[in-house]
């Protein structure tokens, strides 16, 4: 049987996307998605609420069964993965999701111990002591171990949530709506965080959102959905410099 690869092949893409279709009844909410993820990218996917993106990054990672369609990752064909597969992907792709996701029941510090005690079951104490420490500091917030989620802003939930991503030292990050909720100094730090992120760790990621103030940041290539199809695609300059009535809604 194959398996995901331990490293990256800087020639090739980390995800290839081939005629996705996903349906909820009468409802199509992707039509035919075809594109790349490159080694080392920052892809944006834009559009507004309804059209698909959330959808898409689930897809992907597994949440949600496509309809048709190709989904590779590393090379892997996953569009009908079995258990093993799936679960060593799961490793390799870290999932932030909109509303963070935290344990409230749990520390800070037992938040981030809770993916390595089930799939890093390897690592010592100290090696799992060191990483959520490692991951704390790289998102700069590593007095907050012993808190509660609850005693903590939005923007450093969120801040935590990727940090509980990072442990598991992914190849591969999926940010849906990273800024939603967040006010706008919060969102550009958040923003500002998520390149460093790919600095440090050498992700290549997919980035859902409808802030076009942080996809202007972090954003190497732009994907614009609409109505389950890609409405256009290319640098973010092409973006701004359209003179698209439907794009140049997204920057008023």
């Amino acid at each position: 049987m194959n398996t995901l690869p331990d490293s990256v092949d800087a020639q090739n893409p980390v995800i290839e996307i081939s005629h996705l279709k996903k349906s909820f009844g009468h409802l199509e909410v992707l039509k035919d998605i075809s594109f790349n993820l490159l080694p080392g990218e920052n892809l944006v996917v834009l559009g507004k609420s309804g059209s698909g993106k959330s959808v898409l990054i689930k897809c992907i990672v597994g949440l949600l069964k496509a309809d048709s369609g190709i989904i590779k990752v590393f090379g892997q064909d996953i569009s009908d993965p079995d258990n093993k597969v799936l679960v060593q992907l799961r490793e390799k792709i870290g999932f932030l999701f909109q509303s963070g996701a935290l344990f409230d029941s749990m520390t800070v510090r037992q938040n981030l111990e809770f993916p390595l005690r089930k799939t890093k079951k390897d690592l010592t104490e100290k090696e799992k002591e060191n990483k959520i420490h490692e991951a704390l500091e790289n998102v700069g917030l590593p007095d907050v171990i012993d808190k509660m989620p609850s005693e903590l802003s939005g923007g450093m939930r969120k801040r935590i949530s990727l940090a509980r991503t990072l442990v598991m030292s992914p190849g591969i990050m999926l940010y849906d709506e990273p800024t939603t909720g967040l006010d706008p100094v919060t969102s550009e730090e958040i923003s500002e965080l998520i390149n460093g992120v790919r600095k440090k760790y050498n992700t290549s990621s997919i980035i859902i959102t409808h802030d076009i103030k942080c996809a202007m940041i972090i954003a190497d290539r732009m994907i614009m959905l609409q109505e389950g199809n890609i409405y256009k695609e290319g640098n973010p300059e092409l973006f701004k410099n359209s003179d698209d009535e439907f794009i140049q809604s997204f920057f008023k």
